[in-house]
């Protein structure tokens, strides 16, 4: 059941995905509300650019599903929230799910539902709670068929990096994508390596699993299109970005210039003119 709506997900002529990540209010920090202060109009404007799925929350999910058609992108449900995104990390961590998370992506006719897997220095509690979330979910989305995709995150140390920054260091990346994959995934979503040459590593050890890359903090756009071709280039099945398209002056036009890289093989020269 779960290649239903896997299906409908990626692409059928690629096989490949681009998922708009728009859930960032969420997370209850100010600069990620830039860019997506109107979700109405954000979600609007995304859904005419025609990624593959816009990633949203349950509050936020009717701005997509109402639209008319069948040709809107599938929508994916992002069912944690935490707060760990801060420039000063809380006395207290937390990440918590919604209620009932599986019946309420079933009843918004969600494709996939998505949870982190975090990895911040010094606080192995909030990988235990992580990992709860996803032993939680696991058995709902089997039972229900519903894909689950998780999203492991290595945090660098909050007083070196003053604030939300991913480490990129593949000995770190990997084996919280490995434990991703053996608690489940039907999808991984993980960051870049500092060196995208050695994605392949990442590609490799999630076996069958597919592997969607993440966008992090805003780029410059021949930084976002040439590391987006790189990484195609080592395997990975897609990308989920958000920042870099909404907070981006010409939103539609970044989302097609990045579909041509994803679903075509375009090079980065090609598709600049789109960002005009």
């Amino acid at each position: 059941m779960k290649s239903y709506r896997i299906n409908r997900l990626f692409n059928s002529k690629s096989g490949n995905c681009f998922d708009v990540a728009v859930d960032h209010g969420f997370f209850n920090e100010h600069i990620f509300l830039q860019g997506i202060e109107n979700m109405q109009n954000v979600v609007h404007l995304l859904a005419d650019a025609a990624p593959d799925a816009i990633q949203l929350t349950t509050g936020q999910a009717k701005y997509l599903q109402s639209l008319p058609g069948k040709e809107k992108p599938s929508f994916i449900l992002r069912v944690d929230t935490a707060n760990v995104y801060g420039n000063k990390l809380p006395r207290t961590l937390f990440s918590r799910m919604i209620a009932h998370p599986v019946e309420q992506a079933l009843r918004l006719d969600a494709v996939c539902v998505v949870v982190n897997l975090f990895n911040i220095p010094d606080e192995p509690e909030i990988t235990d709670q992580c990992i709860q979330n996803i032993l939680k979910i696991k058995p709902d989305t089997d039972r229900f068929g519903m894909p689950l995709m998780i999203e492991p995150l290595v945090f660098r140390p909050n007083n070196e990096a003053g604030g939300y920054m991913v480490d990129g260091d593949p000995e770190k990346i990997i084996p919280l994508v490995r434990q991703g994959i053996e608690l489940g995934a039907d999808i991984i979503k993980a960051d870049p390596t500092n060196d995208v040459k050695d994605y392949h590593r990442v590609v490799e050890v999630a076996g069958n699993i597919p592997v969607l890359v993440r966008g992090g903090g805003k780029a410059g756009n021949q930084e976002i299109l040439q590391r987006t071709y790189d990484l195609m280039q080592q395997g990975i099945r897609g990308i989920v970005y958000g920042r870099n398209v909404v907070q981006h002056t010409n939103p539609k036009g970044m989302t097609r210039a990045l579909m041509a890289i994803v679903h075509e093989g375009a090079r980065p020269e090609e598709v600049e003119y789109l960002l005009k």
